[in-house]
């Protein structure tokens, strides 16, 4: 779940409107051991000596981690494929015709729902450990069961520079950050660029009406709202002390705090929005039943294991966990917090309108 995401390029038209999307650098495939330290845009074969291969294409820390676990496990090579989503998406459209992919793994219901509408995932499909999820991992897997979530995070809580702003100042809620006193000290991503901050829009606009939603960021900006690119930026803007308080995706600040950043986490009362990892096979997974074995092999608890130690996934580790019985990394706060469900099928359908209205009214 950490945000391996680029400038995003046509987003509104060679992407068809998916969302969450952002593109990457195109890599060339290499063929290592899975076990072998991870590196970004890259393409990793695990080697086996099993008849059975995954191709997996991924935009998650842990992604290498799995892979090693999930073929020890059974014996099944994986072939794995980790780039920044946008890349990832624009292969899987490349291969429409002609999949080469079994699994696809990235953050963002919305962007998976989107390849759900032109039919190219599998449906009608539950692994076989899906009563093991929680009331809120059951919220997240849609109706046509297209795809299904390994973990969630906070599209978007608010952090404060505990240096500079004392506990009784500390926002309780959205609409805090409209007081005065945060005139010109507030942060946050911009949709365009930012994989997570896109929910987190289409989030405020889905709770507090359409209206309501985009009155808010109207008066943010007018409160001196500043936009930078991406969570590093934003991050480095709150611990320079260039702005008080930050909107941005929980596990950046989670991870941030963990490497001391001077920060206070603060879940707002009236809810943060799910950003869900999905998991989606290929419909016409070139080894259906491999792929339906490592999904269940990620939703089982020796793969959230895997997931939720911060060697193999770094930031991305520090997620809620949605299966029972799972503890979150202790460095995350799991109690007291609100979620919102993003309604995937609407923001999919939206994203073109709000990402425009976003840009030449707030942004701009």
């Amino acid at each position: 779940m950490n945000m391996r995401y680029g400038k995003l390029l046509g987003i509104f038209g060679s992407l068809l409107g998916l969302g969450f999307l952002v593109s990457g650098c195109q890599t060339a495939a290499s063929t290592t051991n899975a076990n072998a330290s991870q590196q970004q845009n890259h393409t990793t074969s695990v080697s086996s000596t099993g008849h059975q291969q995954l191709v997996l294409y991924s935009a998650q820390g842990y992604d290498s981690a799995m892979a090693q676990a999930f073929e020890k496990a059974t014996g099944i090579q994986v072939k794995l494929d980790d780039n920044s989503t946008g890349t990832i998406v624009a292969k899987l459209e490349a291969e429409k015709s002609n999949p080469h992919w079994d699994v696809a793994w990235f953050d963002g219901a919305a962007t998976m729902q989107a390849l759900a509408n032109q039919g190219m995932l599998l449906e009608g499909w539950k692994p076989s450990d899906y009563d093991n999820y929680t009331s809120l991992g059951k919220s997240l897997v849609p109706s046509s069961d297209a795809y299904f979530p390994g973990g969630v995070t906070a599209a978007a809580a608010i952090a404060v520079n505990t240096k500079l702003v004392s506990p009784s100042e500390y926002p309780t809620d959205w609409s805090s950050l409209l007081k005065p006193y945060w005139k010109n000290e507030i942060a946050m991503n911009d949709p365009a660029i930012s994989g997570p901050t896109f929910p987190f829009v289409a989030g405020i606009l889905q709770l507090m009406g359409k209206q309501q939603g985009e009155a808010f960021f109207t008066r943010l900006k007018a409160n001196g709202l500043k936009i930078f690119p991406t969570n590093g930026v934003t991050l480095q803007a709150l611990e320079k002390g260039q702005v008080k308080a930050i909107m941005i995706q929980d596990s950046a600040l989670v991870a941030a705090k963990e490497k001391g950043a001077p920060i206070q986490i603060i879940y707002p009362s009236s809810g943060v929005f799910t950003l869900p990892d999905v998991l989606g096979i290929d419909k016409n997974a070139p080894d259906m039943a491999a792929a339906k074995k490592f999904v269940e092999f990620v939703l089982s608890h020796q793969g959230q294991q895997v997931m939720l130690n911060p060697q193999n996934g770094g930031g991305d580790s520090y997620f809620n966990p949605i299966i029972q019985g799972e503890s979150p990394n202790p460095a995350r706060q799991q109690n007291g917090i609100h979620w919102v469900r993003v309604n995937p099928v609407q923001a999919a359908n939206q994203e073109n309108q709000i990402q425009e209205w976003f840009h030449d009214n707030i942004t701009e």
